[in-house]
């Protein structure tokens, strides 16, 4: 009997194993790098069996507002925190890990004009402030030579959450038009001159496929995703740039050999002949330090996951991978998570 009882203590324990070993974590923010995420958080569970990953994109605020409230073991935000934002975390340090780089794209639905459109920065500016309320406007017209465009008025779409791709977006009409800088400025969420608002990405897509002759912004793959004409930007060097891959790359490399410690940069307006000027890195938001610390060794093992194995599936999804030397940095600072 007594060897049959330890017979059969040796299958509980070997059945019950993975259960005990079982993780979830739960995450939430920037709506930014969602596609990514999901696809990463996927491939990290069929990978590491036991460990699930809950990941609602409900915008970079949300992404803050979840860590500083201690709602999520992690969040996501395409802003850096602010030094207010970090005071107010409830649970100690807060750390910033790049995970991507993405693009942030002007679409446009203008029934009749099929060739792509091109903007220098502060056309885009002015057309967000108003000032240019037309398409068939002389400035739009200079950068478009050969292409008719509709004497309709513009139609602005913005985004109504807090949002990490409105403060890459208006970060970059700040350091292109001293007037939106004064008078709207960079962040999550502003003060829109005019416009329609829908939230998140999603929604502004929508709003702009349903609306003729509207503009909006979103991240680079629902524009590629939703099939929709996304115009070329002028650059720092005065190139129109269109958004892919390569160009988003060249924006990040002056950043990558100049990143700070606590990696809160931002990178839009770039130098560089081909670099496209309203690329970002996203970030994970990650506490120092974890009350239990199963989670923080998962945290940590699935962050080496995501800057290594991970960046593989980056340009499928129209985005941008890490430089290596972002990648080497970061691998020290996941030593500080306890």
């Amino acid at each position: 009997m007594k060897t049959i009882s330890l017979a059969l203590m040796g299958l509980l324990v070997v059945a019950t194993a993975p259960f005990a070993a079982a993780q979830k974590l739960n995450a939430c923010g920037a709506t930014f790098p969602d596609p990514i995420y999901k696809k990463w958080f996927s491939e990290y569970g069929k990978s590491h069996q036991g460990v699930q990953i809950n990941y609602e994109a409900n915008g970079s605020g949300g992404g803050v507002k979840g860590v500083t409230d201690g709602t999520v073991d992690f969040g996501a935000s395409d802003m850096p925190m602010t030094d207010q934002e970090l005071a107010a975390v409830k649970s100690g340090k807060m750390l910033h890990f790049p995970t991507v780089l993405g693009a942030v794209v002007p679409v446009y639905n203008l029934p009749g004009v099929t060739q792509e459109l091109k903007f220098s920065s502060a056309v885009l500016a002015d057309v967000f402030l108003g000032t240019i309320s037309k398409w068939s406007d002389k400035r739009i017209a200079a950068d478009n030579p050969g292409v008719k465009l509709p004497d309709e008025d513009i139609v602005v779409v913005h985004r109504t959450d807090g949002s990490g791709t409105t403060f890459v977006w208006t970060d970059f009409l700040s350091k292109v038009s001293p007037e939106w800088k004064s008078k709207v400025g960079a962040a999550k969420s502003v003060s829109w001159p005019k416009g329609l608002g829908g939230a998140q990405n999603a929604g502004v897509t929508g709003l702009v496929k349903q609306n003729p002759n509207s503009i909006g912004y979103v991240e680079l793959l629902f524009a590629v995703q939703n099939k929709m004409g996304y115009g070329r930007v002028k650059n720092s060097a005065g190139v129109f740039v269109k958004a892919d891959v390569a160009t988003v790359t060249e924006a990040a490399a002056g950043a990558a050999r100049n990143m700070p410690d606590d990696f809160r940069v931002s990178i839009t307006n770039a130098p560089g002949k081909n670099a496209y000027p309203i690329s970002s890195f996203t970030w994970l938001l990650i506490p120092s330090k974890f009350s239990d610390p199963a989670k923080a060794r998962e945290v940590k093992a699935m962050l080496h996951w995501v800057l290594t194995d991970g960046q593989v599936y980056c340009a499928t999804l129209s985005y941008a991978p890490l430089p290596l030397a972002v990648v080497t940095k970061e691998e020290k600072q996941i030593d500080a998570i306890q």
